[in-house]
């Protein structure tokens, strides 16, 4: 009678360390697929940060028509969304951060399949949607950059509405650029992507952007600083008339 209890408790608990051991192993392959998942997830990224690196060294073609200037993917992404932050500042309904990442990925594709200016794309558009839909399977948060690209372009949002805004702001403060320094077609050119804004504050801020000189926030011929450099003069305010 005793052995059989011994043998029983022997048994249980054989079956007690099958289980412990079983237990451990899941745990193990559980901790693996998570440290693999975690390695999967920094790889995309550290691509993503290659990637990306790539719109500085991608040229923005419209000005080898325009006959003068230069400018990549990467500085119009940066300017345009500096543009929307402000816009959303005069826009109280408009959601500012969801803005500001819009911007930023708004042309991410153009990495892929280069920019494409007005008459590039009456004979064809390259696959910019398809490239983006690529780059959102890449990435863990790639669903967030296809769904704001999305909704970019279709352009029913007021966040959709002013980063769109932002982006033609964007081209017009280049070509006044250009303007001020000789460029007698960026002024037609001006006029035109005047027409393309849609909001009210992006309308307001581009009739006002056409008729500032690009250099007056640093620059003022009133200032008498930039004459005599006299201390009295230094703490004068920049940017007012």
């Amino acid at each position: 009678m005793e052995k059989m209890r011994n043998d029983k408790c022997s048994t249980t608990q054989k079956v007690f360390d099958k289980l412990k051991i079983t237990e451990e192993l899941n745990k193990y392959m559980a901790k693996s697929k998570s440290e693999d998942k975690s390695k999967d997830i920094y790889n995309q990224i550290a691509n993503f940060v290659y990637e990306t690196g790539i719109h500085s060294k991608t040229p923005r073609s419209g000005f080898w028509f325009l006959g003068s200037g230069n400018q990549s993917v990467a500085e119009h992404l940066f300017h345009t969304a500096m543009i929307a932050y402000a816009l959303a500042h005069l826009e109280p309904k408009a959601d500012k951060n969801k803005m500001i990442v819009m911007a930023l990925f708004h042309d991410i594709g153009e990495g892929r399949t280069s920019d494409l200016n007005y008459i590039h794309q009456r004979y064809g558009r390259l696959a910019e949607a398809e490239a983006v839909e690529d780059i959102s399977k890449s990435v863990p948060f790639g669903l967030e950059i296809l769904e704001l690209y999305k909704e970019e372009q279709v352009r029913e949002t007021l966040e959709a509405k002013l980063v769109k805004d932002a982006d033609n702001l964007e081209w017009i403060v280049t070509l006044r650029g250009e303007e001020v320094k000789g460029n007698i077609k960026a002024k037609k050119w001006i006029a035109q992507a005047v027409r393309r804004l849609k909001t009210v504050p992006g309308k307001k801020l581009g009739k006002l952007l056409v008729n500032t000189d690009p250099d007056f926030w640093w620059f003022n011929v009133n200032n008498e600083w930039f004459v005599n450099r006299e201390e009295k003069y230094k703490k004068m305010d920049l940017g007012k008339k």
